[in-house]
């Protein structure tokens, strides 16, 4: 854990309680309006560009006759959140966007001191709050890349800190600068690790990110919203297989070279769980499986390991 120290002294900078200055930028797949409608509650007054991956017209009809929003975009394909964060950041053309998860709350105030730190943090490329849960406890916002430590480990701060990646449940950034630099999310990530790929990309261009203990928000760490069992567990397990490999083959660091050694070496036992768990009608266990072998066959097809 790094403490940030590059600070700028007598910036002009936008005037830090401006609305006008700051777009929010949200994506939703399934999520119930009881959730969405919380959230959107704190933020209200901002200029808010809604990107909906499930097509849901009845949601949109009840956000929009409760709430101002400045763009609704209903997606007929999912293309992911990677996308979708994208179609937002391409329509903004405020100062600042907020990246912002339906599941996470925070307030008019939590948001403004985000763009303070942007008049101390002159290489800052994304600034992000400390989060908390239901129960107002610490959670997970920011800590190494997953190739450098272990993930969801919650820091103990004593003020604000340089992280090396950030939770996108909710993070600041100044949008001329990222869209100067392409640094948008890649879009070959559809559900993990699309946050630890930009702030990889950012640092390697050194720039900083931030997470600073003066800005709080409530993330409830929503799960995948699909209601079949066995669609849910296709989601979580096939993505995250394919969106691992990709991310750390990327890097074509040690790390990658270790997890597809690792998986390619469990190959033959998993074809043999597989048959076991569909002759013993172990549905849950079967689709857990054919879901990563699906992920890897996917990663293999399109790139070469």
């Amino acid at each position: 854990m790094l403490v940030c120290y590059s600070f700028m002294h007598n910036r002009n900078i936008q005037k830090l309680d401006d609305i006008d200055s700051i777009t929010i930028v949200i994506v939703l797949f399934k999520e119930p309006y009881e959730l969405i409608h919380k959230t959107l509650d704190l933020i209200k007054d901002f200029k808010i560009i809604l990107i909906d991956n499930d097509y849901n017209k009845d949601l949109e009809k009840k956000i929009q006759k409760n709430f101002k929003i400045f763009k609704y975009i209903l997606n007929k394909k999912n293309n992911g959140f990677s996308a979708g964060y994208n179609q937002g950041i391409r329509i903004s053309n405020t100062i600042y966007t907020l990246i912002l998860g339906p599941d996470c709350l925070i307030t008019k105030q939590d948001i403004f001191e985000l763009i303070k730190k942007f008049s101390f943090y002159t290489d800052a490329a994304i600034v992000t709050p400390t989060s908390y849960n239901k129960e107002n406890k610490l959670s997970y916002a920011g800590g190494p890349l997953p190739e450098n430590g272990q993930k969801d480990l919650i820091l103990n701060m004593n003020g604000d800190v340089c992280v090396e990646s950030a939770l996108g449940a909710c993070m600041l950034i100044q949008t001329d600068k990222l869209k100067k630099n392409n640094l948008y999310f890649d879009e070959n990530l559809f559900l993990y690790f699309s946050d630890d790929d930009l702030c990889r990309r950012i640092k390697s261009i050194n720039k900083s990110i931030i997470q600073t203990i003066d800005s709080k928000c409530i993330h409830q760490h929503g799960n995948i919203k699909i209601k079949n069992k066995y669609l849910k567990i296709y989601a979580r397990e096939f993505n995250f297989t394919h969106d691992q490999l990709y991310y750390f083959y990327k890097g074509k660091n040690k790390k990658y070279y270790e997890i597809i050694n690792n998986f390619k070496k469990k190959i033959p036992s998993y074809y043999f769980k597989l048959t076991i768990k569909l002759l013993t009608f172990q549905l849950t266990e079967f689709v857990k499986i054919y879901s990563k072998l699906k992920g890897y066959y996917k990663f293999k097809s399109r790139y070469k390991s």
